[in-house]
């Protein structure tokens, strides 16, 4: 059941900050979007828009990103906690969850636990067993966020980086890569549809080659569990997927939806 159907938006609270929630209500199935590691709520703009109002689209900026507050806990629990949060905010039970990358994990980790409380899972470019782990890998990231430095003053009015320090940014991401390395076993597990929307090229930090063998560590996983389907793979990298290649993570949307529509009837 579904209620607080108006339109809303404004703070929710949670633990020790608050989150900023959009909610344009309706009488349509619900779909919560999960953004990026950094992102906040604004890139998913034009698949809302593309969707239309025959859904109810609920997006929300995470811990120190977009307009929500800072907060003590960026870790990855931290934001799956929040999805059951939102939507206890909102009155949704049974949404569809759309999630791009580090969004993508947290859904199907959410969908996971929450099996008799999920319709199913669009993942855009995330959500896939691979992740650069150890000190290494470690010591990597954290080069990386450093030379990034300078740039993060730029990056967050873009909706790309969050209000954390530097290093914050790279334990978030280091964390990251742990749980994508370790997510296998939830994809086996997870008995709600998921629909991958994957793109091509590289990613800030990893080249196209590497980015290609992170969406091939996807193929065993679809291989043992049916209720995993690429929808799509488009021209777009990581980046701009949600910009340039709108269009494919909407249809994934339709698609997910009629197929529980479909199941439901």
């Amino acid at each position: 059941m579904t209620i607080k159907q108006s339109a809303w938006s404004g703070m929710v609270p949670v633990e020790d900050t608050a989150l900023a929630v959009t909610d344009t209500g309706g009488p349509g199935r619900p779909v919560v979007y999960l953004n990026g590691s950094y992102a906040d709520q604004s890139h998913w703009r034009r698949v809302i828009t593309d969707l239309g109002p025959a859904y109810r689209h609920i997006a929300y900026d995470e811990r120190a990103r977009g307009k929500s507050k800072r907060s003590t806990d960026y870790s990855f629990e931290a934001c799956v906690r929040d999805v059951d949060v939102v939507l206890k905010a909102r009155g949704v039970d049974r949404p569809l969850l759309v999630g791009w990358s580090y969004g993508a994990a947290v859904a199907v980790h959410w969908a996971d636990r929450n099996p008799d409380r999920v319709l199913g899972v669009v993942a855009v470019d995330g959500g896939i067993p691979y992740g650069i782990t150890g000190e290494e890998a470690r010591e990597r990231i954290r080069r990386l966020f450093g030379r990034m430095r300078l740039l993060m003053p730029v990056l967050r009015p873009l909706g790309l980086a969050a209000r954390m320090s530097t290093d914050q940014h790279a334990e978030v991401n280091i964390e990251a890569n742990e749980i994508q390395a370790a997510i296998a076993p939830v994809l086996d597990r997870v008995t709600c549809p998921v629909r991958y929307v994957l793109a091509t090229g590289g990613n800030v930090g990893a080249s196209q080659e590497e980015m290609e063998q992170v969406r091939a560590a996807l193929d065993p996983a679809l291989a043992r569990n049916p209720n995993l389907t690429v929808s799509a793979k488009v021209a777009s990298n990581h980046s701009k997927i949600l910009r340039n290649d709108f269009r494919a993570v909407a249809d994934a949307v339709r698609e997910l939806d009629a197929t529980r529509s479909h199941a439901d009837g």
